[in-house]
């Protein structure tokens, strides 16, 4: 779990937890909402895919729908972790069909519907992406691995992760590549940098990409800088740059805990990955003493609800050169890439106590970033997720991993020193929008327990 660096809305509500976490919270409202109007739009898309006046082949019709059933999953794969039970949809609603008598449905059987969708998912995308953005036959095959991980299927899991990293089609990342190849930097952030994301762009690692464009129409944008770079042009001598990754506002922070898990030599945890400290670069606001180019040295050793001084990661740093001071963010964005399958692989072989397996695995991971080797006997359900924090920090959806292997309360209390004293079993679970079980005015839904 992270911590705020900027005391604001749902930082404020992950560290505090208490009556900030409560049902009339707009933004679980929010997300309640976009998740079930993609699981419509996929439904809408499977139903209408039997229309017989479509022109298409059989290939085609059957790879739509395997996108549509792909993202049915991934809407259902997010309701589940954030809620538990959650009504089960299959069917397109519009205005003659609105319900207001939905009921919860267990976890189990919306896990086994994500499975269903998945493995046609599998059978009928693309092994590569056709193009970017777009999902394939991994994207499904790494769900699926997850899923089965969470189901307690681990040699299921472990069969769809082999899959991915077995297929010929995604290898890590591990020489230089790409825009910034000839300075300064090292393999693993090659990844991230504006114009090696895709593809098509030399990136063999990353088995989905979001796309973002600016001025251009359903092109988006990302928020990752605004999480997660922090306000160091607060600091007296700091301003705004292009080579600071632009103006963030630091609702997330890493903590000090993960901050501190790299060794001396790992990649993932070096300057070119965490930015460390800053040089000074506003003559106008410069600190008595200090001149420009000085350095001004980040602090990680405690805790606090704001903090300017905080480190942040690299992996999402991107300015529009017309607009340095911008809010707005159209960096594309790895979503899934292989070093996580790898380490789905190593969880599932670990579970089946195929630890020398699992050592091997990790450290092909490891290598890339030149992390010293395991061995089997390092191989627990501890390590695994110290070393998903290492490779993936900001990345993956760490509250789900955490929720998946049953540690979230433990590691909370033991590692966010902000939030350790007021999380509690009730905050495993969001509470549902207020405004949902008002609105299902046939059948009671019940609340998530301790709300």
């Amino acid at each position: 779990m992270r911590l705020a660096t900027t005391a604001s809305g749902m930082g404020r509500i992950f560290n505090e937890w208490g009556v900030r976490n409560n049902p009339q919270e707009g933004f679980y409202l929010d997300i309640w909402t976009w998740l079930y109007q993609t699981i419509n739009a996929a439904n809408t898309i499977i139903q209408r895919a039997e229309n017989p006046d479509i022109d298409w082949t059989e290939r085609q019709k059957n790879e739509i729908l395997a996108q549509a059933r792909l993202f049915r999953a991934w809407a259902y794969r997010h309701l589940t972790y954030l809620w538990g039970d959650v009504p089960l949809n299959l069917e397109e609603a519009s205005g003659e069909s609105i319900r207001t008598d939905w009921e919860r449905t267990p976890k189990a059987e919306v896990w086994a519907q994500m499975e269903d969708d998945l493995l046609f998912a599998e059978q009928y995308l693309p092994e590569i992406p056709s193009s970017p953005g777009r999902v394939s036959k991994a994207v499904a095959r790494h769900y699926l691995a997850e899923l089965y991980l969470a189901m307690d299927r681990p040699a299921e899991a472990e069969e769809k992760a082999a899959a991915v990293i077995n297929g010929g089609n995604y290898t890590l990342i591990t020489e230089r590549y790409g825009a910034k190849a000839s300075e300064p930097g090292v393999p693993f952030m090659d990844q991230f940098q504006d114009g090696n994301v895709n593809r098509d762009q030399g990136n063999t690692e990353a088995l989905w990409v979001f796309q973002y464009q600016v001025d251009t129409p359903g092109g988006g944008q990302s928020i990752m800088r605004r999480y997660w770079v922090n306000r160091y042009y607060t600091i007296p001598g700091l301003q705004v740059s292009a080579e600071y990754g632009g103006r963030g506002i630091g609702r997330l922070g890493i903590t000090s805990w993960a901050l501190n898990l790299y060794e001396p030599q790992d990649d993932r945890g070096s300057d070119f990955a965490i930015r460390k400290f800053y040089l000074y670069n506003d003559p106008d606001r410069l600190p008595e003493g200090k001149e420009l180019g000085d350095t001004v040295y980040l602090s990680w050793e405690q805790e606090s609800e704001t903090n300017e001084y905080w480190p942040s990661t690299r992996k999402w740093d991107w300015v529009d050169p017309q607009d340095i001071d911008g809010a707005r963010q159209y960096q594309n964005q790895p979503y899934l890439r292989l070093a996580e399958t790898y380490l789905l692989l190593a969880e599932a072989q670990m579970k089946q106590g195929k630890l020398a397996e699992a050592a091997e695995n990790i450290n092909i991971v490891r290598r890339r970033s030149n992390a010293s080797e395991i061995g089997p006997d390092d191989v627990t359900l501890d390590f695994i997720l110290d070393e998903r924090s290492r490779e993936l920090v900001t990345e993956e959806h760490r509250r789900y991993t955490l929720i998946r292997t049953g540690t979230l309360l433990e590691r909370v209390k033991k590692y966010n020193p902000l939030a350790a004293p007021n999380i509690v079993e009730r905050d495993t679970l969001f509470p549902i929008p207020q405004a949902v079980i008002d609105a299902n005015v046939d059948t009671p839904m019940p609340q998530n327990p301790g709300y």
